[in-house]
């Protein structure tokens, strides 16, 4: 037994003197060989050698913006480290060690989801009547959530603003007199074969190009208002707050005028109207965070900045970048949509841009842009920035048509059943659609609007069963036109109106009989809305899965549509991952 101590100890003070003696052979270039997260392992010593003991009752300092951005990197937490190690002889070895993805915890988000739509029986409720709504921030949010290995939240989807995130083949309109076309068309339902799909779509008109400026819209007074309380000092939160307002700027002609206010623990000017681009990013740049959230105080300012300087004809808006989390001043949320009205109403309009994760109050977001004649999106990475900020700059900033609201009446000689997929937080109530003191969505120019409805022929099997006491002779003493199928009515008001125009449009019968699989555009479209239903646990879609809603928004070309697929397909793999998911695949192979 001694004999087998000495010799184990023995062993154990060679191991000890090689890792030393290798630690002190290393030679400089060794050093430079090891490289983490951007600074050496030499360098990181020396500085911890040198540093005096912290101060204690500092703020640390935020961290610095990213270099470059990609779509994913925002739910993305950890290091991404390369190690260069000299292999033995004249042969290296350089393994890439990838990020690790920690999906956030939405226990702290807050979101305003309603239930998914209930369906309607013509007979008695043949009219539908909801505001349009061309925000597109649940999708991007929920791509937040899928990249990060996790299903969204049922609440956080909204099937609307994942069909209108992406343009489809709607014709121009004719003339600016009517600022946007409308578009119809029908298709048999993917997942029922015994309803229809019918789709309505709007597209508004884009802004020619100016040869003077370049740009073909009126002059803005821009305002930034930047949240730079302490929950923003994440990556995905205030370093890319930096680059979207950044790339906006770089994109604005010598007439437009932005300031840059802030908010935490009090509200500040950081600065005044300028063009200059520099000043614009130098700004950006100083920003760091810290301290709790006066947004009220924050929103207050702004106006009053805006108002300083507004551009009487121009474009007058302040663009609200935050992750929502109002906790000092004017946190009541009708005291908020209290005052983003008053703007709204003397010229001055907001649009909310949404960054980062954890403590989210999207609710609070969408419902002050709605109330302000903004947009909400959802900023997740760069390249989201680019597309909102920068290729759709003129549909985020230029109204074209505001108190935009659609109604349609079924014939119940053709339709004795439908619902609405999504657009449940727009309902509107019937006699709503004529006042013109009710307000609605916006639309910007160039900007999308995509609603579907599923629709029951009459005489086929409905998903609510006959009733033994209806009222009435059946669908023939209620027929008006048997030959329409529907009757679409829009109501509008030009941006500085405030009398509605009306536009009208019957949708013939004659429509489903030739009601075909869906296909091109419309297969897509009627994809997204499936993935949309899909991700809120909607039961009428009975058994189609997520495998056959990519199958049916397969052969795309554009980016944005591919990388519809891909998260379909993440959607996929993690449901098959559910418990129930697996006991039924168990099941099934018995």
């Amino acid at each position: 037994m001694r004999s087998a101590y000495l010799l184990s100890a023995a062993a154990l003070a060679l191991v000890v003197a090689g890792c030393a003696s290798r630690q002190a052979g290393l030679d400089k270039g060794d050093l430079d060989e090891v490289v983490v997260t951007g600074q050496k392992i030499g360098d990181v010593a020396a500085n911890d050698a040198s540093a005096p003991s912290p101060d204690p009752q500092a703020l640390p300092a935020p961290p610095p913006p990213p270099q470059a951005y990609a779509p994913g990197t925002a739910s993305m937490r950890g290091f991404k480290i390369e190690r260069r190690l000299k292999a033995i002889g004249s042969a290296r070895q350089r393994p890439w060690i990838a990020a690790v993805i920690v999906p956030s915890d939405p226990g702290t988000e807050r979101y305003d989801g309603k239930d998914v739509s209930p369906v309607k029986l013509t007979l008695s409720e043949p009219v539908s009547t909801f505001s349009v709504d061309v925000d597109t921030g649940a999708y991007a949010n929920s791509r937040r959530f899928l990249s990060g290995g996790q299903m969204p939240p049922r609440d956080a989807v909204r099937s609307e603003e994942l069909v209108n995130y992406f343009r489809y083949d709607y014709p121009l309109p004719t003339s600016r007199e009517a600022p946007f076309s409308v578009t119809t068309d029908l298709a048999a339902t993917p997942w029922n074969p015994a309803t229809r799909l019918l789709r309505i779509g709007l597209r508004g008109y884009d802004l020619a190009r100016n040869a003077k400026d370049g740009l073909g819209r009126p002059p803005a007074n821009l305002v930034f208002l930047v949240d730079v309380s302490g929950s923003m000092s994440s990556a995905d939160k205030l370093p890319l707050v930096k680059t979207a307002m950044a790339g906006l700027a770089n994109k604005l002609s010598p007439q437009d005028r932005v300031s840059i206010v802030v908010y935490a623990g009090a509200a500040g000017l950081v600065l005044p109207a300028t063009a200059d681009k520099q000043q614009i990013r130098d700004a950006l740049e100083r920003l760091s965070a810290g301290d709790s959230t006066a947004g009220g105080a924050g929103l207050q300012l702004a106006y009053q900045v805006a108002r300083d300087n507004f551009i009487k004809g121009g474009v007058n808006r302040i663009l609200l970048a935050t992750d929502g989390d109002f906790n000092v001043g004017v946190n009541d949320t009708k005291a908020l949509i209290q005052m983003v009205e008053q703007q709204r109403d003397g010229g001055i309009t907001l649009t909310t841009l949404g960054f980062g994760g954890g403590n989210y109050n999207e609710a609070l977001m969408e419902q002050v842009a709605d109330h302000a004649n903004g947009n909400y999106a959802y900023i997740d990475s760069a390249l989201e920035a680019e597309k909102v900020l920068g290729e759709q700059m003129s549909s985020t900033l230029f109204t074209i048509a505001k108190d935009v609201k659609i109604q349609v009446e079924f014939n119940p000689a053709q339709v004795a059943q439908y619902r609405l997929l999504g657009y449940e937080n727009r309902a509107l109530r019937e006699e709503d659609f004529d006042n013109d003191r009710i307000d609605a969505g916006e639309i910007g120019a160039g900007h999308q609007v995509t609603a579907i409805y599923e629709i029951v022929p009459t005489g086929a099997k409905g998903w609510i069963a006959p009733r033994r006491y209806e009222a009435g002779e059946g669908p023939a003493a209620m027929i008006g036109k048997g030959s329409e199928l529907a009757f679409v009515k829009l109501r509008y008001k030009l941006p500085d109106g405030t009398v509605s125009k009306l536009i009208e449009r019957a949708v013939p019968g004659a429509l489903l009989a030739r009601a075909a699989a869906p296909r091109g555009d419309m297969a897509f479209a009627v994809a997204v809305a499936a993935f949309g239903q899909k991700l809120r646990g909607d039961p009428l879609l009975g058994t189609y899965s997520y495998a056959q809603i990519a199958a049916l928004g397969t052969g795309q070309r554009d980016f944005w549509r591919q990388e519809f697929g891909r998260l379909v397909g993440v959607a996929g793999s993690i449901d098959a991952r559910r418990p129930e998911a697996v006991a039924d695949s168990s099941a099934g192979g018995q």
